[in-house]
């Protein structure tokens, strides 16, 4: 009886739906950092042996530059072992910039650029710890690749990866990228670096398109800046 009358005496408040406070809202949480798209894990393009490929791969962020003197040599070591132990994945040039490197590879075919790269990717990863006293992932992310199809392609992307230094605007003391393959690249129109090829850590051009079709349009300039 005692409890029915306070019932009747007190009724029960219904809190506002709307209060702001508590509860999932549009646009609550912490936001997603992410400077840029990840690559998309969907099936890749078919390869063909004849087209040289662009190939791209960042690292984790905080890891350090990977010019330093420490890192560099070590990934320059790496790049000679895969040139040594693999004939059907083959590095012809590359770039290794502050937190990620470019690559142009060829390869026999679809499975030997994916065995190719993603073992050349553990070997990288392997050396950049070792010289960092490190251990754990390197890269952010699975690698980027892009078919080079035609001779304007192709040379585009040498321009694009052998003077990549500029577009991030590092400063060196020579006209060529230390941390490059540019030393033994000989498309250049103002200097060679054909004399130092037997020492080079990577593999001489085989397809057309990289060895000779790009030539069509022009040797590269050590003045040229890719946007």
């Amino acid at each position: 009886m005692l409890n029915q009358e306070m019932a009747r005496r007190s009724p029960q408040l219904e809190l506002p739906l709307t209060s702001g406070w508590g509860g999932k809202r549009a646009g609550a949480g912490r936001k997603r950092v992410a400077p840029r798209p990840l690559v998309p894990h969907r099936r890749r393009p078919v390869h063909q042996a004849s087209y040289p490929e662009h190939l791209t791969w960042r690292c984790l962020a905080g890891l350090g530059s990977l010019r330093g003197a420490e890192v560099f040599p070590a990934i320059v070591a790496a790049l000679a072992a895969q040139r040594a132990s693999v004939a059907a994945f083959r590095v012809v040039h590359f770039s290794v910039q502050d937190n990620h490197l470019h690559l142009i590879v060829e390869a026999a075919d679809g499975q030997a650029l994916r065995a190719g790269a993603q073992g050349l990717g553990v070997r990288l990863a392997r050396a950049i710890n070792r010289a960092l006293g490190r251990r754990g992932r390197v890269f952010d992310d699975r690698f980027h690749t892009r078919a080079l199809r035609s001779p304007r392609e192709v040379r585009f992307a040498l321009a694009y990866v052998l003077q990549n230094f500029k577009k991030h605007q590092v400063r060196v003391s020579t006209p060529l990228d230390p941390c490059s393959s540019a030393m033994w690249f000989d498309g250049f129109r103002e200097v060679t670096g054909a004399s130092l090829a037997a020492q080079a850590p990577v593999h001489p051009p085989r397809t057309w398109l990289a060895r000779v079709g790009w030539r069509r349009h022009g040797l590269v300039s050590v003045r040229e800046a890719p946007t």
